[in-house]
């Protein structure tokens, strides 16, 4: 079941790779692939265990905005980097640096460090590990993630609709890795994922 939730985000992840033609057609296919995790997440019980499923689902989101979904440049690490990262059972993971992601962002020029697990046998899949201004009170406290597929441009859409809270929201067996201190955003990112009620 893990590695068939996997694959469904992946699909989602590459769908990333290129602009819609226009918003509408764009909007349309996020809230598909919303109903598709939806429904996916339903008939499973990992990550969501049977009994917490009336808490979780359906998931919560923030509407779909196009303004979130951007151009991004990836520079790359020459020689990515081992970098332990603090995960949600207090045990570091080993993952790599593999460069990082800049982009602009409701005029503001960012950048996002990029990684990938340290055992991958690749570098293919890459991970985006963020926080912003809506973590802990829109958001869950320990960030959120986007996945995206590797290519040999470096030219990404970073799409923050499509921006997902880790496993360990719903399963605490799960290990989630943090997001490193650079990778908080200090603007509220209100696309993608969201708690179901927010916390005041």
């Amino acid at each position: 079941m893990r590695i068939a939730l996997a694959s469904l985000l992946l699909v989602a992840a590459a769908a990333c790779s290129s602009k819609p033609p226009d918003d509408r057609t764009y909007v349309q296919q996020v809230m598909k692939e919303r109903a598709d995790k939806d429904a996916f997440l339903q008939r499973s019980d990992d990550p969501i265990p049977a009994n917490r499923k009336s808490q979780f689902l359906p998931l919560a989101y923030f509407s779909v905005d196009p303004d979130f979904n951007v151009p991004a440049t990836l520079k790359p690490q020459d020689d990515p980097a081992i970098y332990p990262i603090q995960t949600s059972t207090g045990t570091p993971r080993q993952m790599k640096r593999v460069g990082s992601l800049e982009f602009v962002l409701k005029g503001q020029p960012m950048k996002l460090t990029v990684f990938v697990e340290a055992a991958a046998s690749s570098l293919d899949h890459l991970l985006v590990l963020f926080s912003d201004l809506t973590s802990g009170t829109e958001t869950y406290a320990a960030g959120r993630y986007i996945d995206l597929d590797r290519n040999a441009t470096g030219a990404y859409q970073l799409d923050f609709n499509r921006a997902y809270q880790p496993y360990c929201y719903y399963n605490e067996s799960y290990e989630c890795p943090y997001p490193p201190r650079e990778n908080r955003l200090l603007i509220p990112i209100r696309a993608g994922e969201r708690l179901k009620r927010p916390n005041t």
